[in-house]
Order: C-alpha cells, then sequence, then structure tokens
C-alpha cells in the first residue's frame, strides 16, 4: 500500500468509527446449533489497523460464573509448627475474629479493589472461615497472626493478606484477571488474519433480491479465475457449485464438514474448491473468492464463519453476494482493514406479485403451487390431505438428507411427473432450484431464538418472507411470473404489511471464541470445565460496536454432556462443535458414545457404527421409523464429520474413524431408503392414524390444528445434558413415558393431561359418591316411611 492511500484511509477511518460507537456495545449471546469453524488466534498486528478505536470498555466480570475450589491444609508432616511456637487455638475467639472481620466496611472496600465483589468477598469469607476453623494444622504465619489477635495483640485488618491469599486458592482467575482479559479482547478481529492483511484486496458486492443473477455474476469469474474457492451456507449450494464448475471443464474440489471429495485420483488438491463456509481455508492464497449470502453474517449462530471469510480469506478479488442491507456494513468492515468496496446492485429478472386473495382451502390448490410450513407436523398434516383429495405432492424439509431433497425437487420440477404440488418448510429458502409458480404460506409465525437463548415464536422478518417468496417465478423456471398468498384469509394483511417494510439494515458481526483462546485460557484455569471456561471467556470478553459474541449455549450443552468423559482440552472442543441437533436423543446418545469410544483409544470402526444403529435398516413403515432413520443419518453425518475434523491438526481422529468411505456408502443406501419412504409419506402418515387411533390434540386453543393424530405443534422444551439417556440404561416404559421418548408430547404437556385426567377422575368420584349419597338417601327414607 502506497504511503499516500494509507494517510487517506488513516483520515477516513476515524469518522466512520466513532459514527458506530453511538450503538449499543453489549455483546449478544444468541442461542444454536450448528457447527463452529477453527480459526487460529493471532497476535495483534502492529500496522495501521490497530488504530481502530475501540468502543468497549472493561466491564465487570459476572462473578456467578466463578466457581470456588476446595483447597486442604498446606502444611505437611513437620506437625502444628504455629502451635509450637505459640499455643492451641481458642475456636470459639476464632469465630468471634473472624466474624468482625467480615463486617469491618474497610475489608470489604479494599477486597472490592482486588477484584472480590460482594458475592465472591462472602464465598471467600465462607470458605476461609471453614479453612481457619476445621484444620487443626495451619501455617506458621498465619497461626501466629491469629493467636496475636486472640490475645489482643494485633490488629483485625491483619487478617487481610491471608484472606487474599486463601481467595486467590479458592478462585485463581483473580491473580490472572489481566491475562485473561487480553486471551478474550475481541475488539479487532481483522488482525487475525496476517495472511489476508499482508495484499490488499479488492472487495466487490453484489447486491440484489432474490432470483436477481447477483451470484450468477460471481460464479462467472470464480470459473474464469486461476484459483478460486465459493464459500456458501448450505451443502447444496456447495454440491451445485462443485457439479457446475467440473462440467464446465474446470477442475474443482468439495469441501464440507462431512465430504470431502477431490477430482484428482491422486489426491492432489485442485485450483478451484467449493465449500460450505466453515469450511473454507484462510491460509491459502486464490485469485477469487466468492462468499455467498453475506446478510447470514448476523446470524446469531453461524454469523461468525462469514466474519471469518470476510476478513480471512486470502483472494485478490472477494466477491460478496447478498441483500443491499448488508452493503453499508460490509463497507464499513472494509474500512477497519483498509479496503474499498465496490457495489453492483441487481434487480429482479422476473415480476412477483401479492394476491388479493388467500387461498383458504386445499381445494383451491393449483399445479406450481407450494405451500410454506414452519412446523414438520403442520407437513405432515397438509400431505395427508391433499392426498386425501386424490393429487400428489413432493415434500421438503429441514431434517431431510441432501439427496432425498434433490429427489423431491426433481419430481416436483419434472413436467412429466403428476406430481405438482410443493409442501415444504423455509428450507427451500436456499440451494434448491425449483419450478414454482405460488408461494401459499401456510403460517407467518416461526419459532426462533432471541438474543437472550430463549425460545419464542415470532412473526417471520421482512428478510425471511422476501427470501421464502422470492422463490415464485424463478427465471430458470417454466414460470415467468411469480405469485405470493397465504392459505388463510386472516393471514394476508399481515404478509402484505411484512412484505412492504425495508429490510433491516445489518449492524452488526458474529465472533466466537476460538479453540486456541480456550486453551490459553485453560492453562491459567486448569481446573475449570470447558462449559465454565467458555462462560467465563463471553462474560469478560470485549467487543466493539461492529461486533458480538456468536451463541455458545449448544457448545456448553455438548460439553456438560461430556464434562464426566476423560478427554484433553483439543479433543473436547472438537466433539463440542460437532453440528448435532439436541432435539434428536439417539443423536445425543450416540455422540455420548463416539466420546465414550474416542477417550478409551479404541477406534470406531464400521462394524461397531453398524452394531450402534442396527444396521442394515429397513423401509419405514410409519412416521416414528422415518424421523429415526432421519436421525440415523445425522448419527452417519456426526462420524464423518468428526473423522474430518483433522483440519484441527488433531490427526488422531482420523485413525479413531478409520472407515469414513465404508460409512458414506451405507449413509447413501440410507438416503436411498429415506427417499422411498417420503414418496411414501401420506401411506405412512396413515400407517401412524391406524396404528394410534385413540389420540387426540392435548394442545388447546390452538387455532387451525388439523385433527390428525400427529398434527399437533410440539411446543417441547429442548433437553437438557443430564437429560440424554444412553442406550442400555433402564427407560420407564410406561405409554406416557414412550409418547415423551418419541416427541408425541412435550413432559409439560404430559403432567397438564395427568392434571387433567385426575381432575375427571375426582369429579367422577364425587359424582358417584354424590349418587350414592342421594340413593342411599331415599333408601333411609323408604325405610323410614315403612
Amino acid at each position: 500500500m502506497s504511503v499516500n492511500r494509507f494517510i487517506f484511509l488513516f483520515s477516513r477511518v476515524p469518522h466512520r468509527i466513532c459514527t458506530k460507537s453511538l450503538r449499543s456495545t453489549n455483546a449478544l449471546v444468541g442461542y444454536r446449533c450448528g457447527r463452529f469453524g477453527f480459526i487460529t488466534f493471532k497476535e495483534p498486528l502492529s500496522g495501521f489497523v490497530s488504530f481502530q478505536r475501540s468502543v468497549s470498555s472493561s466491564r465487570p466480570p459476572d462473578t456467578s460464573l466463578f466457581v470456588p475450589l476446595t483447597i486442604k491444609s498446606d502444611v505437611g508432616s513437620d506437625g502444628d509448627v504455629g502451635a509450637e511456637l505459640t499455643q492451641p487455638l481458642d475456636k470459639s475467639e476464632l469465630l468471634k475474629i473472624l466474624n468482625k472481620f467480615y463486617k469491618r466496611k474497610e475489608m470489604q472496600k479494599l477486597a472490592s479493589d482486588h477484584g472480590l465483589d460482594a458475592r465472591l468477598f462472602h464465598q471467600a469469607f465462607i470458605s476461609f472461615r471453614k479453612y481457619v476453623l476445621e484444620n487443626s494444622n495451619l501455617s506458621a504465619d498465619l497461626h501466629i497472626i491469629l493467636n496475636d489477635l486472640c490475645c489482643g495483640a494485633g490488629h483485625i485488618d491483619d487478617l487481610y493478606p491471608y484472606f487474599m491469599r486463601h481467595a486467590k486458592q479458592i478462585f485463581p482467575m483473580l491473580d490472572c484477571m489481566d491475562d485473561l482479559r487480553k486471551i478474550s479482547d475481541l475488539r479487532v478481529p481483522a488482525n487475525w488474519y496476517p495472511e489476508a492483511r499482508a495484499i490488499q484486496r479488492k472487495v466487490i458486492f453484489h447486491a440484489g433480491p432474490t432470483n436477481s443473477g447477483k451470484t450468477h455474476h460471481a460464479i462467472l469469474r470464480y470459473l474464469a479465475a486461476k484459483s478460486a474457492v465459493y464459500c456458501g451456507p448450505l451443502k447444496l449450494l456447495a454440491h451445485e457449485i462443485f457439479e457446475k464448475s467440473n462440467n464446465a471443464g474446470v477442475p474443482c474440489d468439495l469441501v464440507t464438514g462431512e465430504e470431502r471429495t477431490f477430482v484428482d485420483a491422486e489426491g492432489r488438491q485442485a485450483d478451484h474448491v467449493a465449500c460450505t463456509i466453515e469450511m473454507c481455508s484462510v491460509t491459502t492464497p486464490y485469485e477469487v473468492a466468492v462468499i455467498d449470502e453475506i446478510q447470514m453474517i448476523r446470524d446469531l449462530s453461524r454469523g461468525w464463519a462469514w466474519t471469518r471469510a470476510l476478513l480471512g480469506l486470502c483472494a485478490e478479488e472477494i466477491h460478496v453476494c447478498g441483500e443491499p442491507a448488508a452493503v453499508n456494513f460490509v463497507r464499513e468492515l472494509m474500512y477497519t482493514t483498509g479496503e474499498e468496496v465496490e457495489v453492483r446492485n441487481y434487480k429482479r429478472l422476473t415480476p412477483f406479485s401479492i394476491l388479493d386473495q388467500a387461498v383458504e382451502s386445499l381445494d383451491n390448490l393449483r399445479p406450481g403451487d407450494c405451500i410454506v410450513c414452519f412446523s414438520k407436523n403442520d407437513i405432515y398434516s397438509i400431505s395427508r390431505q391433499i392426498e386425501i383429495r386424490g393429487l400428489e405432492c413432493a415434500v421438503i424439509y429441514g431434517s431431510l438428507p441432501p439427496g432425498t431433497k434433490l429427489s423431491q425437487a426433481k419430481k416436483f420440477n419434472d413436467p412429466q411427473d403428476p406430481c405438482k404440488i410443493l409442501v415444504a418448510t423455509d428450507a427451500i429458502g436456499m440451494g434448491l432450484n425449483l419450478s414454482i409458480k405460488r408461494i401459499i404460506f401456510n403460517s407467518l409465525v416461526k419459532p426462533s431464538m432471541n438474543e437472550k437463548g430463549e425460545k419464542q415464536m415470532d412473526t417471520i422478518s421482512t428478510s425471511q418472507a422476501l427470501q421464502i417468496a422470492g422463490r415464485a417465478g424463478r427465471f430458470s423456471s417454466i414460470f415467468k411470473e411469480g405469485e405470493v398468498t397465504t392459505m388463510h384469509r386472516e393471514d394476508l394483511p399481515i404478509l402484505k404489511e411484512i412484505l412492504s417494510r425495508t429490510v433491516e439494515v445489518i449492524e452488526t458481526a458474529g465472533l466466537h471464541p476460538t479453540a486456541d483462546q480456550i486453551e490459553m485460557f485453560a492453562y491459567h484455569l486448569p481446573d475449570a470445565t470447558l462449559s465454565n471456561l467458555i462462560d467465563i471467556f463471553v462474560s469478560l470478553s470485549q467487543v466493539d460496536g461492529l461486533y458480538f459474541v456468536c451463541n455458545i449455549d449448544d457448545f456448553k450443552f455438548l460439553a456438560d454432556m461430556i464434562q464426566h468423559i476423560p478427554l484433553n482440552l483439543r479433543s473436547r472442543y472438537v466433539f463440542c462443535t460437532a453440528p448435532i441437533n439436541k432435539k434428536q436423543p439417539f443423536v445425543c446418545t450416540s455422540f455420548l458414545k463416539f466420546a465414550r469410544q474416542f477417550s478409551r483409544d479404541e477406534p470406531l470402526t464400521f462394524d461397531w457404527v453398524c452394531r450402534h444403529v442396527h444396521w442394515p435398516l429397513v423401509q419405514p413403515m410409519n412416521i416414528k421409523d422415518l424421523v429415526h432413520l432421519e436421525a440415523v443419518h445425522d448419527v452417519l453425518d456426526l462420524y464423518l464429520w468428526l473423522r474430518n475434523a483433522v483440519c484441527l491438526k488433531s490427526y488422531r481422529f482420523m485413525d479413531m474413524f478409520p472407515d469414513a468411505n465404508r460409512v458414506r456408502e451405507i449413509q447413501q443406501e440410507l438416503d436411498s431408503i429415506i427417499q422411498m419412504g417420503v414418496r411414501n409419506i401420506t401411506r405412512l402418515i396413515r400407517a401412524t392414524e391406524t396404528s394410534a387411533p385413540s389420540m387426540t390434540d392435548p394442545v388447546p386453543n390452538q387455532k387451525r390444528l388439523a385433527q390428525s393424530p400427529i398434527s399437533f405443534r410440539k411446543i417441547r422444551r429442548l433437553p437438557k445434558a443430564q437429560d440424554i439417556i444412553e442406550e442400555g440404561e433402564p427407560l420407564d416404559r410406561s405409554l406416557g413415558s414412550r409418547l415423551v421418548q418419541e416427541g408425541l408430547l412435550t413432559p409439560d404437556l404430559l403432567r397438564q393431561l395427568q392434571m387433567e385426567w385426575s381432575k375427571v377422575h375426582q369429579d367422577e368420584e364425587r359424582g358417584v359418591k354424590l349418587v350414592a349419597g342421594t340413593l342411599n338417601d331415599k333408601t333411609k327414607g323408604r325405610k323410614k316411611k315403612k
């Protein structure tokens, strides 16, 4: 970079950052799932980037996260030297002295200046008092001081150094708080990537709505480059670019969390690679890099991956694709790296309109319709009702394997196939090319997580609505114009209002603690659990107004689950970043077994995996079977993901997961079995209804719930790590327990039903007693008359 350009940038950046500093700087801790990446933590560089002004002051740590350690007397076998030099201590007198010390406001103020707030001071005093009163052998210096105080020869404040010495033993973080704050300082993440800062990158933002061709133009440059990397949010998108590149005669490798495919027969890396964004390399040099769906940089769970790619990719040209709402924010981030942004705007290639009438009935469906639901149970119910009307439909939802999603999309898109209706979740919003004429929102309410990690039901955002609605009338489909409406009349004005709003601008980007940072924390706090280390890290972390700390709840959930298993910290961290669905008990149980087998240095062989998942598996007979097969597919994904975790340089993982190819083969077979099940999903629904004819919807006051026994909404709480029960442990096999295990009831609903049943039985008993009492009275009356 020239000196003149440096001076120019230096003069501009402070003003930009100062305008940003007006924002709130509180770190947002969200709720997830998802997989984490592995950023190499570097020392901050000394350069022009380091002048970035921090807008976050050092806030006091959350001391509720500090867990006191238990310590023993530090006197060896030499006996009680203090007692020999003075005399034995009077315990009752000691208690008076200690309580007097505790009440000294001066001591509390002095301790507060050294990191002991009121809570920690109280905990430290309780521990110190117990230590003094219950240990017969105290250190000589402490014994002598206590003896002097008992004899009235000293001042009560003389206890302070010994109290603080004890406090730092039970709270070791007090002695290294400055070091911990430095490690958790996240205010200048651009400095973590010296390779990217060593080159002057050109950033090109392709901005436009869905179906505007923005990604297409970026991919044209990707294919023309000598070397390039594509970073997408989904495996399906990475697969699409992988196939498109190779079909165009440009050799391209595929890298996802579960799969690494090299086009070269000898395994040499190609110059082009398509990957999921978590798996991109920030040390490999490229001519061109494409970052898709940049607006996800604000995602509470995965936003850190987009931040890492945008700041860290070593490419001469960075092509960013996404919503216009992210343009100003990306430009602002690039000011902190000294890089300018060129913006190219695109308009939608085909129009879509909002209809003035809702569909209101499934009898009004037309070919090319896609009904969008935000609940798998709604998908089951609607699919069943469509089948009753003699129509065929394709089904797509998030937990289906990629092959099954593609199979269903192909079925829906095929002009020769009688299937002309699609029922899907918002999983269609990215990664699938579908010939949709009309998008029909079955509901506008979707489960979401707020900044505190709490589950809530919210109306979908404008960005989400536009992403889904934009799938109608795509440029490459047979429909040249799209339509959008709702299933229910009362939802239509709400949808129009949502789509009329301006998309909320992006203001912050996600960050996440790295393995190296957590290892440095563990060096200072060797006795803390991984979950506690993460909590303390986030509590002490400092971010400026451009960033927030991504969620840690999923990570902590897995960390708590395997805390009792002996693993080194690096391996434990890798396991806890695994992308698993913690709503699936079988997946969680498998995760636990994988970790235990790994800790024993026993390889997870193909035969071992087959025994665990009971392979071979058969065609599903009902919805419960289909859900279990999806969970098994996730377990095989987990195996492949852990095997590929060697990107952390933990090559032991490769030896412990030796049969990736064979596992991938049976996973493909399982995908075919699931595809057959989804093709016959209405038959599975009928079988489920037949097997449980007496079940009715237990959820009161829920509007528009279908009457199918599997159609009631699962408003279930997320499981806790301690709730996970491994296979082989005793289970309550009552009907209620089985329904909870299968996800058909939640514990709360089960308790509510039990209370209602109990009330009904009590009412019945009262009625019987009342009738019996009436009959007895009548009988007595007759006897009296006689």
